[in-house]
């Protein structure tokens, strides 16, 4: 009966600190798919924005869900779990983070690891990406953007893929968390069936009726950038691009 006791107990505690972690966050879903980031006080200064994922699952809230209730499979804790990508054993994925942007003196372009083109802060298009993460490491990719400027922005779509590998959006337990300068962060799980998917439209960033709105649209395409660009009307024109190997 104690170990039970402990392990309800230590159940209950997880949820319990989830639940004060969450209190720190808004989570954008379905239901609730946008927020405004000027009624929190946060259309200014730097919105840091960050891609995140992980190969193997250590969660155990999923892993209770997948497996019918922890309380089911209590040793199940104990055992890691292995994400599978179709026959590979463990999922083999290089995610990157990019952004179309529009401003409003009509110039359009993109900020992505492929071709260098990593933007700038302080100058057109005022979103700046850090670097390339190819292995899924912790920090993951950031992209900044710069509110101070957010005159000069007319919309942004921040879009997430997969890089030359196995597709499998829905085995990497990918997250887009926003950073902006005050109030809450922002969250936002790629966790919807598209096995076969190669991008996704994460979200998107405009002026609406004077408010910068931030809204949730996690749109999962087959193809990849020119894809997107079609689905939201950006008119670019598109070549295959590539990366230097490491």
């Amino acid at each position: 009966m104690a170990f039970w006791d402990n392990l309800w107990q230590g159940q209950r505690a997880t949820q319990f600190d989830s639940g004060n972690a969450a209190s720190n966050s808004i989570e954008l879903t379905k239901r609730h798919p946008s927020v405004s980031l000027s009624k929190q006080g946060a259309a200014t200064g730097n919105l840091r924005v960050n891609l995140s994922w992980r190969m193997r699952s250590s969660d155990i809230e999923g892993r209770s869900r997948r497996s019918g209730g922890l309380l089911r499979h209590p040793f199940k804790l104990f055992k890691p779990e292995v994400v599978q990508a179709h026959t590979q054993g463990v999922v083999n994925v290089d995610l990157d983070i990019g952004c179309m942007y529009e401003l409003t003196d009509g110039s359009k372009g993109v900020v992505q690891p492929l071709g260098s083109l990593f933007g700038d802060l302080n100058g057109p298009p005022y979103v700046k990406l850090s670097g390339d993460d190819r292995f899924g490491a912790p920090s993951g990719e950031t992209i900044f953007v710069n509110l101070d400027h957010q005159e000069e922005i007319k919309r942004l779509l921040v879009f997430v893929y997969i890089y030359d590998q196995t597709p499998a959006f829905d085995r990497t337990h990918a997250k887009v968390t926003l950073y902006p300068s005050n109030g809450p962060r922002i969250e936002i799980e790629l966790d919807e069936h598209a096995p076969q998917a190669r991008s996704c439209a994460v979200f998107s960033l405009e002026s609406v009726k004077g408010e910068l709105i931030v809204r949730r649209e996690v749109k999962f395409v087959y193809g990849f950038q020119a894809e997107l660009d079609r689905l939201y009307g950006w008119g670019m024109q598109w070549g295959r691009g590539y990366k230097t190997k490491t």
